[in-house]
């Protein structure tokens, strides 16, 4: 019997494998259970092997790994929980000796703790692909990486995809923050939530947040997940997201 906890993994592949689809550069591959989804962004996050899976099929794994191997992107190989001895060995086979936690955080609908009051709320607006070159500069500048890393990534027409809202955080007429939500199933995934230098500490991460979040609900959405990093963490348990699981990433050094 599916946990809630699987029922959110679900949710995570879906969404991204759709994403992977859309995104101008993405690339996507099956084997048996196993999956590759490339965005071909500059994050190897965003550019995974995986198996959907409990445990995974090593031989799919394998053939997927060398593949993505030569998308000549950054990559990864990423699995629920602890990893075993045989899936870091393959993942040394294929360069990656980087090994990472990344947890996976969820949160029912009605668990959700919401704060931000309506004018803060208020600078934060829906985007669509109309704009997808403003979204890409506060992303950009949200997460501090080259242009290059995540200049396709929200490109071509993903911000209009039926699944997905951008979400646009301004200050002063100016793009502070981005969020996006992608929802597949009943339940959405917050991504790209991020927050200009400048406009840091004034709860803008969580009005961003909350209107990803705001929106899937009033459209049908009973739960949300999300992976967290250890600055955005915090601010997600706040909101009445708790710890799932402990995912692991291989990655090159």
């Amino acid at each position: 019997m599916d946990t809630f906890a699987d029922r959110m993994a679900a949710a995570y592949y879906d969404d991204f494998e759709f994403l992977c689809k859309v995104t101008p550069k993405g690339w996507y591959a099956e084997q048996g259970t196993a999956r590759a989804a490339m965005t071909h962004a500059g994050y190897a996050i965003l550019n995974a092997v995986y198996d959907r899976a409990r445990e995974p099929d090593l031989t799919s794994l394998d053939v997927l790994a060398a593949e993505a191997a030569r998308q000549a992107v950054p990559w990864s190989i990423m699995v629920r929980g602890e990893a075993s001895d045989a899936v870091a060995d393959l993942a040394a086979r294929h360069g990656l000796l980087e090994r990472g936690d990344l947890p996976f955080l969820a949160c029912t609908a009605d668990a959700l703790v919401f704060r931000t009051g309506t004018t803060q709320r208020n600078a934060v607006r829906r985007v669509g692909a109309a704009e997808s070159d403003l979204y890409t500069q506060a992303l950009t500048q949200g997460f501090e990486v080259p242009e290059d890393v995540l200049d396709t990534l929200m490109g071509g027409g993903v911000l209009d995809a039926d699944p997905i809202t951008g979400h646009l955080a301004e200050e002063a007429g100016q793009p502070a923050g981005t969020g996006l939500g992608i929802r597949t199933t009943d339940a959405v995934g917050v991504f790209n939530i991020a927050v200009i230098p400048s406009a840091r500490s004034h709860g803008l991460g969580r009005a961003i947040t909350e209107s990803v979040l705001l929106d899937a609900v009033a459209t049908g959405a009973n739960a949300a997940y999300l992976h967290a990093s250890t600055m955005g963490r915090p601010l997600y348990e706040s909101m009445g997201f708790h710890v799932m699981e402990t995912w692991t990433v291989f990655r090159a050094q």
